[in-house]
């Protein structure tokens, strides 16, 4: 993050830079390269200059060959990721790898390539002061767009109120409060804005993004303002986007961490300490966000979990909004993963970009099976600890007619089988005559594909996110079957579940707020529906501190490897508390000789000694809560802190 005044004070032209002079340039106006009326004049003209902000949001998954976005304790590398790899360091304390030496090029966080048209050089801290002094431009600017309809300046006053909340929400979830940028600096100000807390910066982030909800169309194909790209909206904000962040940011502020600052001992002592006025305010919101996305009136829509075969992620006949579509398509004109869950992506750059990058890290690279340098492998502690029973147990409470840890793969809640590479799962699909050792899954102790170097080190292998056929055999990851890959920062889901955590923070299980019908525990329920598991157990809803508890399990599955676990630890403050520093292998023997892959369903193999083995604890304290920033960036101007600790 570069606050300097080179970024607050003028707005870049690399563009047109590019195809001007030197001394063309220094003819121009200070901040522009056309003149103000022109830019701002019509709709057509000021919505370029706004999707010039949504085009700098980065991908997840793109940002390098070899990017990691898994932080928390649900993820570890195989030991081929090493040093440079983000991920690898966290686990080693090491926050401030995500600058230095090659760290800084791989995650979407901060890159040492410059932000532009390339999907590899959009970074958050990159882009940010970039793009909100360019929302404030453009809301100090308004009064100019006089060729335009009173629904066509709202829409853009939301879209530009939405983006500069936005990526003050993408910094302070990571980096904690930051000074608020609600106007554009003269020349000549000195900067002295001091840092806000945390709570005080998502408090201005919700109201924002409030109002921005207040103007913005439900549905842009529905819209006059969207007429003219109608069929080619889905990437837009619309109004139910920025409810639904302006909830996730009241529940940020009212959040342990907000509440009670950065700290130890959280799982005995803050972890449930909400600001309840505040949580109120985010059930509220989020209440009213889940009434509007049931009410049809918005493009979104829950995906089907309806599946002819889970394990290839084979959707059944005649769904077209498939839950393994919103992180991976394939054979559909490389069309951009997301469905019509999600509600907050970026801009695509071009195709076929998780071929050479993502989607080799994910299963065994052994022998080049999977071309990647490293695995990217679940943990046993998360996956025991996320995934539960069909029939709505923890692994730990599930009585034995439930869960058996001779068979430990069976009854297992459903998303399971559709995330989970287990001990067993036929793994390669094809012509196996130069990989005959890789057909099913040699997971158990020992195992072929145990290998910590270049496979699993834990026992699973993750396909949520590429499904198992990105391998050299089945090449779901060619360039001829036009697959690729996207993570959304927001989708319909997590509506659902911010809403819950809101619900329980207040009262527990049975409350209703806003105009939903729906309680905390009916809108976990709506989630567990859709996969066919069990509803929340009574066990789990009479007491606000358990049904806590488990609407954070729900979370952990629903979202699990979607690179938002570290900021839930972190915002729960959980993330320097045991169990959840804790990464462990799952450790068993196969238990049945006569047992037959090939035939039967791996589920049903029976197993033995099923043990978990510690491989690391992260040894945390308070200030891993929040990232460090640059030392160049708090030596700018003397309000602007280093968080405590770095």
């Amino acid at each position: 993050m570069n606050i300097n005044k080179n970024l607050l004070y003028v707005l870049p032209a690399a563009m047109a830079l590019a195809f001007s002079s030197c001394s063309d340039y220094l003819d121009k106006e200070p901040d522009a390269i056309v003149s103000s009326d022109d830019a701002f004049g019509n709709f057509r003209n000021f919505q370029g200059f706004v999707e010039q902000v949504h085009l700098a949001v980065p991908t997840k998954t793109l940002c390098y060959w070899n990017t990691t976005f898994n932080w928390g304790e649900d993820e570890i590398l195989s030991t081929a990721g090493n040093s440079p790899y983000v991920t690898y360091n966290m686990d080693e304390g090491n926050f401030r790898a995500y600058f230095q030496n090659w760290g800084g090029n791989l995650t979407y966080l901060y890159g040492n390539t410059n932000r532009g048209n390339d999907r590899m050089g959009n970074h958050i801290l990159n882009s940010a002061w970039y793009c909100i002094r360019k929302c404030n431009v453009g809301l100090e600017n308004l009064d100019k767009l006089v060729n335009a309809t009173e629904e066509e300046r709202n829409t853009i006053k939301g879209e530009l109120l939405f983006f500069r909340a936005w990526w003050h929400e993408e910094m302070l979830i990571f980096f904690g409060g930051l000074p608020y940028q609600e106007g554009v600096p003269a020349a000549n100000d000195v900067l002295n804005a001091p840092r806000m807390t945390l709570q005080e910066t998502a408090k201005k982030a919700a109201e924002d993004f409030e109002a921005a909800a207040a103007l913005l169309p439900n549905n842009w194909d529905k819209s006059s303002v969207g007429a003219a790209t109608s069929g080619h909206n889905e990437l837009r904000i619309t109004k139910a986007t920025a409810l639904a962040y302006a909830g996730k940011m009241y529940l940020y502020a009212a959040s342990p961490l907000a509440e009670n600052g950065a700290q130890t001992g959280g799982k005995s002592g803050k972890t449930y300490a909400y600001n309840e006025e505040l949580a109120k305010q985010a059930a509220t919101v989020l209440g009213n966000c889940i009434d509007l996305l049931e009410s049809g009136k918005t493009p979104y829509e829950l995906a089907s979990y309806e599946y002819e075969d889970i394990y290839d992620h084979k959707k059944a006949a005649g769904v077209t909004n498939s839950f393994s579509e919103i992180f991976w398509t394939q054979n559909n004109g490389w069309r951009q993963p997301g469905g019509k869950e999600a509600m907050m992506r970026g801009c695509p750059f071009g195709t076929n970009g998780a071929r050479w990058g993502e989607a080799t890290n994910w299963g065994p690279n052994k022998n080049g099976l999977c071309e990647g340098g490293f695995c990217c492998t679940p943990t046993a502690n998360y996956v025991n600890y996320a995934y539960g029973t069909a029939d709505g147990y923890r692994l730990e409470d599930a009585p034995a007619e439930s869960f058996d840890k001779t068979h430990p793969f069976r009854n297992r809640d459903t998303r399971f089988y559709h995330d989970i590479v287990f001990d067993g799962f036929e793994y390669i699909n094809g012509d196996t005559k130069d990989y005959e050792d890789y057909k099913y899954a040699t997971l158990y102790t020992g195992g072929l594909m145990r290998d910590p170097e270049k496979n699993s080190r834990t026992g699973y292998f993750c396909q949520k996110l590429f499904p198992h056929t990105c391998n050299k055999v089945d090449d779901a990851f060619g360039y001829g079957n036009a697959g690729d890959s996207y993570l959304p920062y927001l989708r319909m889901a997590d509506v659902y579940l911010m809403y819950a955590e809101a619900g329980a923070a207040v009262s527990g299980a049975t409350a209703k707020f806003g105009s939903t019908s729906k309680t905390a525990r009916d809108a976990i329920n709506v989630l567990r529906d859709r996969v066919s598991v069990a509803h929340v157990l009574d066990m789990y809803a009479g007491d606000k501190n358990t049904f806590m508890d488990e609407v954070r399990r729900e979370r952990a599955c629903e979202l699990a490897f979607e690179g938002f676990r570290y900021n839930d630890l972190a915002r729960w403050l959980l993330l320097t508390e045991y169990p959840y520093t804790l990464k462990t292998s799952q450790e068993f023997t196969r238990d049945d000789p006569d047992f037959d892959f090939s035939k039967q369903d791996p589920r049903d193999a029976k197993v033995a000694n099923w043990t978990e083995k510690e491989i690391l604890t992260r040894k945390y304290d308070a200030k891993h809560y929040f990232f460090p920033f640059r030392d160049a960036d708090v030596y700018i101007y003397e309000g602007f802190s280093q968080n405590p600790g770095w």
